[in-house]
């Protein structure tokens, strides 16, 4: 079996999304313990293989449409590089290793690994189609890999809670990136390659993007002197990283609309230096507020 080739078709550039799971050991502030950090990166690992499955799963579903991609055509299942049959058995190993190494990690971490597969068949084969509903369903897959890191410290025996509002942020923040992504093929190639797009309008998605940001940036601001937030963490200081979040959402924003990207924002993340250099200075300075705190 060519094994690149199966590589390449699970995406590994979009396995960014599954840094989610760390939400829970860095919030939880139980990051510098070595095994629960271990079984967080096991987590992180299942979750990519999963992903891949349903890549996999969405290329040989999308092979025909993906073939008069300008793009999309170069993927190795719809440029006939990797054949059906191959890319059959690479979903069946993946499926069975993922899911044996998720009950591993608990059967609670198991449940909710199956819920992701659940809502991301049903995304693939039904929801796409349906306006709104399709990026509600991305932005739910999201929610669940926070969820899945949270389940993971419980199967360890160190139950943790997220705060209601870091959900509520992950999933408008997840739905914002989606109409970004949404509006993107809007401008390039049309409403005609995906059946949702003929109920989307430039202007409709823009609107919905404008709400979506200031409710992300809204709720993360309200987290961050939630009372039990602060209770949590021994520090109000949180609110201080709020800089950072307007500013890398603001850029994106500026790219979505004014440049045209946004069609890959996983690649995003990793090409633009100034969100690439917003998130790392974002992921140092909550690192050094809350564990200095302790």
């Amino acid at each position: 079996m060519p094994l690149f080739l199966v590589f390449k078709s699970m995406r590994p550039r979009q396995w960014t999304k599954n840094l989610v799971l760390f939400a829970a050991i860095i919030f939880s502030l139980k990051l510098t313990q070595t095994e629960l950090l271990v079984r967080t990166i096991a987590g992180f690992a299942i979750f990519c293989g999963l992903s891949g499955v349903v890549y996999l799963m969405n290329d040989l579903k999308d092979r025909e449409l993906d073939a008069a991609h300008p793009r999309k055509k170069l993927r190795p299942i719809a440029s006939g590089k990797l054949s059906l049959g191959n890319a059959v058995v690479a979903i069946g190993v993946n499926l069975a290793v993922g899911l044996l190494a998720a009950d591993w990690l608990g059967r609670s971490f198991l449940w909710v690994s199956l819920g992701y597969l659940a809502l991301n068949v049903t995304y693939s084969f039904l929801l796409r189609n349906q306006i709104i509903l399709d990026v509600m369903a991305i932005s739910t897959g999201f929610v669940l890999r926070a969820i899945a890191g949270a389940r993971i410290l419980h199967e360890a025996g160190e139950p943790v809670e997220i705060s209601a509002w870091l959900l509520v942020c992950t999933f408008f923040l997840s739905l914002f990136l989606g109409l970004g992504k949404r509006r993107h093929e809007l401008r390039e190639v049309g409403a005609g390659s995906r059946a949702s797009l003929a109920h989307y309008s430039v202007e409709f998605v823009d609107r919905l993007t404008a709400i979506t940001v200031a409710v992300t940036i809204l709720s993360y601001s309200i987290y961050t002197i939630w009372p039990g937030t602060v209770a949590h963490f021994g520090t109000g200081n949180l609110i201080y990283t709020i800089p950072f979040v307007f500013y890398g959402l603001s850029r994106y924003l500026y790219l979505v609309l004014q440049e045209d990207k946004g069609e890959d924002p996983s690649e995003m993340l990793l090409t633009d230096r100034s969100i690439s250099l917003t998130v790392l200075m974002w992921i140092a300075v909550v690192g050094w507020i809350l564990y200095s705190a302790r």
